[in-house]
């Protein structure tokens, strides 16, 4: 059985890479586009340290980012923090489940947050004594399924889930082109993914935490378990 990726570029090109290397036959078929939107820079003084929940936010970011070299960042994993690095932002920690454990990472300094995020993001709830600014810096937006993702799902094949938004749109997606999701296995990178997929599916399944890793392990097996 075959892998679907649906991430925007780059991430989608690179989970399909990844995934080639272990010897899953995977596709990419991006059905979103990321769009830089125009935002603020808060006074340097409102701010401790820098929250990055996407390297999408690193990449879009633009002019504003210039103003940030040298300061502390927190990241969500390491692919977000190397981007942080290449902006010059100086990465204090790195989390390997979700945005919402590194506010766990603090240092006790930095008691205010300046967080650059998508339109479309996870709420986080910081420690008490901790506040955070956010700025939406990039879009997602969602595109239709091309005919050929169309007829290459009409086959049993198994979707990687990268996010809620990705779940809900692929969904919508199958039901307007009247795919038969009993058909099609979920491989997702969380609950909260595959809750927002709904039922109907042959399978879902979570990756054992929240990393691309863990996400490709799991694709890996659910592919072999198929064929």
């Amino acid at each position: 059985m075959h892998l679907i990726v649906i991430r925007p570029q780059p991430g989608c090109q690179a989970t399909v890479s990844a995934a080639l290397a272990r010897s899953i036959q995977a596709y990419g078929c991006p059905l979103f586009t990321i769009r830089p939107v125009a935002w603020d820079l808060p006074d340097s003084e409102n701010f401790d340290a820098v929250l990055i929940g996407s390297a999408n936010a690193i990449r879009q970011g633009g002019d504003g980012l210039a103003a940030l070299a040298g300061r502390p960042a927190y990241a969500v994993g390491e692919a977000t923090a190397q981007a942080c690095r290449d902006a010059g932002l100086e990465v204090i920690a790195t989390g390997t489940g979700g945005l919402q454990a590194v506010l766990a990472k603090l240092d006790p300094t930095h008691r205010r947050l300046l967080r650059l995020a998508g339109e479309a993001r996870v709420a986080l709830d910081p420690p008490t004594g901790i506040t955070i600014i956010e700025r939406i810096v990039y879009v997602s937006e969602p595109r239709p399924m091309p005919g050929e993702l169309c007829e290459l799902i009409r086959a049993p094949s198994v979707i990687a889930l990268h996010s809620a938004e990705a779940a809900r749109h692929f969904r919508r997606e199958c039901e307007r082109n009247r795919v038969d999701i009993s058909r099609l296995t979920l491989a997702t990178i969380g609950p909260r993914v595959a809750e927002a997929a709904g039922a109907g599916w042959q399978q879902v399944q979570c990756a054992a935490n929240p990393s691309e890793p863990a996400l490709l392990a799991l694709a890996h097996e659910m592919c072999k378990e198929s064929d």
